[in-house]
């Protein structure tokens, strides 16, 4: 099915409210309208119009000298200049004796302030040739050489540009991707409110500064591809060694003057995917710019291929990925890809892909586990049930993938129950903050993506006319999920909670 032709995604959840009227609310303004017209007195050119000529009045006029003109208009334009005269005057007399006061704009709420924060969280973290309108005044040109200092990488010599990892100068893709494929899933579905908080065309150049360099890494323009680029730079300071990396030299980017290594891989199916997730949702972001869009999900394709073609995990065999942000499979990244894909193209060979039950269990759908339903770059499955509820509860595809989505949806619902303080998956802090990663280092990432998920996943309960979702006997309103929300990203930006990291 073509990109182009019927919409996958079924459009965001906004809804203008200028066309929210019902045709009964139409029909009865239409009505007082008609009521309105009828009842207000005609005038002589109406009753002209209408009725045909009528008696004749006769005029009165006034003789200027030069000119004779109707009393009527005569009257009117004099007094019509006085008034006018007297106006100005009086307007001009209060500008000038009142005094002046500058009125700042309404301060933002702290939701508001918090995602300016968060965004510029990325400006600084840019690697590359800065733009001048980067809001971040101390960061600089930084690393570009990058892709050109390693002998060993030959398939393109320009990596420039991506985000560094975090207070270190390491590009780590596997987790960029991630970021950069939840950014395009909020502009999908709230646009609206990134443009009323004054962020949307800045958030979008966020995403295309993240996806450009990821066309970087591979051959973007073949249809068949047998390496990608995993990370630019290095960490691993064991084992004492002194050679210069993004570790032991801790220093601001733009005074790096050492060799930074591409490590590359050729069974990476993890992060494959993952990349294809990111350019595929951002495809759709830029759907009004068709050639981009339509270059993102070139890649994305290739991306998907390669990712089937050649399985493995690209942080398998001890590689310094491995140390940092290792992988653990592979089949959760099919999934959410292959979700991703389908919104994207429409063509329905992906949504069969990421319904197959056999990859479905082997991405743990049917499990539990200490860590089923926590949503994190590492493992996609709780975002791409999420997703794929939301074509059940939208689009409603059927026959034959009807019972894999409802078991999706059920899945779905569990993980929303997970959440809530009446049941004991996961413990809280004193304060009340979920920890989903049960006490492991970094638990602030995992706390922002299940108030996402709650947040996103009770706008699609609501859109799609649903009060609210059973966890066994009970039932609980979509407000429960959104209190969930509000109550977990307060309690994370009042601890200085990082977006990404």
């Amino acid at each position: 099915m073509s990109m182009y032709g019927r919409d996958p995604w079924g459009g965001p959840l906004e809804i203008n409210a200028a066309d929210s009227a019902t045709d009964d609310d139409r029909s009865r303004n239409l009505q007082d309208y008609d009521r309105a017209a009828l009842s207000r007195p005609l005038d002589e050119t109406q009753q002209s119009w209408l009725l045909g000529p009528g008696e004749q009045k006769k005029k009165k006029y006034v003789d200027l000298g030069c000119i004779i003109v109707s009393r009527k208009i005569f009257v009117w334009t004099v007094g019509t200049l006085l008034v006018s005269g007297f106006l100005a005057g009086f307007i001009t007399l209060i500008v000038k004796t009142v005094p002046r006061h500058h009125h700042n704009h309404a301060p933002s709420d702290n939701y508001t302030l918090a995602l300016h924060k968060a965004l510029m969280f990325f400006n600084a973290q840019r690697s590359g040739r800065i733009p001048k309108h980067n809001n971040v005044s101390w960061r600089g040109n930084s690393c570009l050489q990058d892709g050109k200092s390693d002998s060993s990488w030959t398939l393109t010599k320009d990596l420039v540009g991506g985000y560094y990892d975090a207070g270190d100068a390491i590009k780590f893709n596997f987790p960029q991707s991630f970021a950069m494929t939840m950014l395009s899933w909020s502009v999908i579905e709230y646009s609206a409110k990134y443009e009323a908080a004054g962020e949307l065309n800045h958030v979008k150049e966020i995403i295309k500064w993240g996806t450009d360099y990821f066309l970087k890494t591979f051959n973007s323009t073949a249809d068949t591809i047998d390496a990608i680029a995993a990370q630019v730079g290095v960490g691993d300071t064991s084992g004492g060694s002194t050679t210069p990396n993004d570790h032991y030299c801790w220093m601001r980017p733009e005074d790096i003057e050492y060799d930074r290594p591409v490590y590359q891989c050729h069974s990476c199916s993890d992060l494959a995917a993952e990349m294809a997730a990111a350019l595929a949702s951002a495809s759709i972001v830029f759907k009004d710019n068709k050639a981009y869009s339509q270059k993102l999900v070139h890649g994305a394709k290739t991306l998907f291929k390669f990712s089937r073609e050649q399985r493995g995990r690209y942080s398998a065999g001890g590689s310094d990925a491995a140390i940092f942000y290792n992988s653990t499979s592979y089949w959760d990244e099919f999934v959410w890809g292959g979700a991703w894909l389908y919104y994207a193209t429409g063509n329905s060979s992906y949504l069969q892909l990421a319904t197959t039950p056999g990859i479905a269990r082997h991405a743990g759908a049917f499990w539990g586990g200490p860590d089923y339903g926590v949503l994190s770059w590492d493992n996609k499955l709780a975002g791409a049930q999420v997703l794929l509820s939301r074509l059940r509860l939208f689009l409603s595809p059927g026959y034959p993938y009807e019972e894999i989505l409802r078991t999706f949806h059920n899945q779905t619902s569990i993980i929303m129950c997970s959440f809530l303080p009446v049941f004991t998956s996961f413990n809280r802090t004193k304060g009340g903050l979920i920890q989903l990663n049960h006490g492991r280092p970094q638990p602030l990432q995992y706390v922002v993506n299940a108030a996402f998920l709650a947040t996103v996943y009770s706008d699609y309960l609501d859109a799609a006319d649903t009060p609210g979702w059973y966890c066994g006997p009970n039932f609980y309103s979509t407000d429960v999920l959104r209190e969930f929300a509000r109550t977990q990203v307060s309690r994370c930006t009042w601890m200085s909670c990082s977006a990404v990291d």
